[in-house]
């Protein structure tokens, strides 16, 4: 239904724009005050209240959180200022900016941030992005300063922090904020029409100042239809998918964006047996082809992840063996690909030989060859999977690539491999990627049946440890000792494509490195857009 309306609403949208004037650029002036964009539908199929976890990634425009992400990759202060840590790890103590308002005139203090942490403690159900589950309590000690108590120590607080943005204790109510938060960002939401536009305009009490531009409309649209808009000239600024990447359009230029959005397989590390889940219930888990290492470690480094880029994304993209090297806390360990003999060779030791000559290596009568998984209408990870089956066919293994919907991908997980999608700035991913006690207990934590105790361990160490160093330091571990074992294939950072208006300058220096999903993550410094 969903994308019956928004083709709709596109062929609505540009009948429109074409009466008023197909193929004619807008152009900067002394006047012009608004920018017209499509980033994606994600911001219209999810809340927009932060209490729900709404832009909890670093590109909230409604609302703020006591800290944010900067173009480092690093956090700083936004509606706190400064803060401290007690030695135990227990107690963070976080002063506030005084002088801020909420986008509704009303002032900000330490009530609200107290509000908005205990809402989110006592409905957690309801926001699976930001985890408060270790949270004691939350204080005001005064109108400017929050004390919050942990119940243990745990050093991914500071992201938890910055992935909560406050809303206003006074005006909250939770329907209402699903479309038009009050908060005390940059932008207000003044007209939202499910499944067709936002639009936002600029808070003249932003506490940075009001944004130079005075009116965004975020537009909702397929794909197709937001790329024809751009080329006949009515929007300022489009997302487009790698596919896009050699196309030109008059007036704009594609802007490519650094990410922590990986893409990697999952391997299952078990062979193929009966287990029960977390429910009790009887499941088939395991791959008797990747669960030999050897299969593993050949394809990680006997496949070509530029050519697999080149193929499948037209160059748009980093290889990447690991998580994106711009987080403080991800693996610098690296290594050549593209080893084609050496990965033969790790092969045949193992017993994996090409005894028919039909291409495809056999071991004890069981051929090489495993299925993976693209979910379905996604054709990027589509052709990833396709690239990497052709790159594999080198090695003499055959990787059969199906698609399936993310329900089906449930089922399917345990026992074949999964094109996914990672990028957080946040480590507890490894967390989701690595604990053995995930294994089975539901979503998509530790798939591939991944169980190290040495692993294990360094993930308590971090996450316990009692300061940010320690921590960093434990993660880097985790993922060289993990990284051993081959669980994931990784195969690429992807870049965030979008054409852009030449007339406008978006900050390209302040945009902080993209975060998983695509789309709306560029209005991360809208505030910073201006009109050349």
């Amino acid at each position: 239904m969903k994308r019956k309306q928004a083709g709709l609403w596109a062929c609505i949208f540009v009948l429109c724009i074409t009466l008023i004037g197909c193929g004619e650029r807008k152009q900067s002036s002394d006047t012009k005050t608004d920018v017209t964009a499509f980033v994606g539908t994600n911001i219209f199929e999810g809340s927009l209240d932060p209490v729900k976890g709404a832009m909890s990634y670093g590109y909230s425009f409604t609302n703020n959180a006591l800290l944010k992400v900067d173009f480092n990759s690093e956090y700083i202060g936004d509606l706190a200022t400064d803060w401290e840590i007690s030695e135990d790890s227990l107690t963070y103590t976080f002063h506030l900016r005084k002088g801020v308002k909420f986008s509704d005139g009303s002032g900000f203090t330490a009530d609200d941030v107290v509000f908005t942490y205990e809402t989110v403690h006592n409905n957690q159900a309801n926001n699976e992005n930001v985890d408060l589950t270790r949270l004691a309590s939350v204080t005001a000690l005064d109108d400017y300063t929050v004390e919050f108590r942990l119940s243990e120590p745990y050093s991914p607080f500071f992201d938890t922090v910055a992935m909560l943005q406050i809303v206003p204790s006074d005006a909250y109510d939770s329907e209402l904020f699903d479309t038009m938060p009050i908060g005390t960002g940059a932008w207000k939401v003044v007209q939202y029409d499910a499944n067709q536009q936002i639009i936002l305009e600029a808070n003249e009490n932003y506490y940075a100042g009001a944004p130079e531009i005075k009116k965004i409309t975020l537009v909702y649209m397929d794909n197709d239809a937001a790329f024809a808009a751009a080329q006949s000239g009515q929007l300022d600024i489009v997302m487009v998918g790698a596919n896009y990447a050699n196309e030109t359009v008059n007036g704009m230029t594609l802007q490519k964006f650094e990410t922590m959005d990986v893409r990697n397989i999952s391997l299952p590390v078990l062979e193929e047996q009966t287990r029960k889940n977390s429910e009790g219930k009887e499941v088939t888990v395991g791959n008797n082809v990747t669960a030999d290492k050897a299969v593993r470690e050949a394809l990680s480094i006997g496949i070509n992840r530029q050519t697999i880029i080149d193929h499948a994304l037209n160059g748009i993209g980093v290889p990447a063996v690991h998580f994106t090297n711009n987080l403080v806390w991800a693996s610098t360990d690296t290594y050549e690909d593209g080893k084609v003999e050496e990965a033969k060779k790790l092969l045949e030791d193992a017993g994996w030989v090409d005894s028919d000559g039909d291409g495809i290596r056999e071991k004890n009568g069981q051929k090489c060859t495993f299925n993976v998984y693209a979910a379905s209408g996604d054709e990027e990870r589509y052709n990833l999977a396709v690239a990497l089956a052709e790159n594999a066919l080198e090695l003499g293994i055959k990787i059969e690539v199906k698609t399936a919907t993310w329900d089906e991908i449930l089922t399917l997980q345990n026992t074949a491999g999964v094109v996914w999608g990672w990028g957080q700035y946040s480590p507890t991913v490894l967390y989701s990627l690595f604990e053995s006690e995930l294994f089975l207990t539901g979503g998509y934590d530790n798939v591939v049946g991944y169980n190290n105790p040495q692993v294990d361990e360094l993930i308590h160490q971090a996450l316990s440890a009692n300061n940010q160093e320690d921590a960093i330091s434990y993660w880097k571990e985790v993922q060289s000792t993990a990284n051993q074992d081959e669980p994931y294939l990784y195969l690429v950072n992807i870049q965030h494509c979008y054409f852009v208006n030449d007339n406008l300058d978006i900050s390209a220096e302040t945009q902080i490195p993209h975060p998983h999903g695509h789309g709306s993550p560029i209005i991360c410094n809208m505030q910073d857009w201006t009109w050349k």
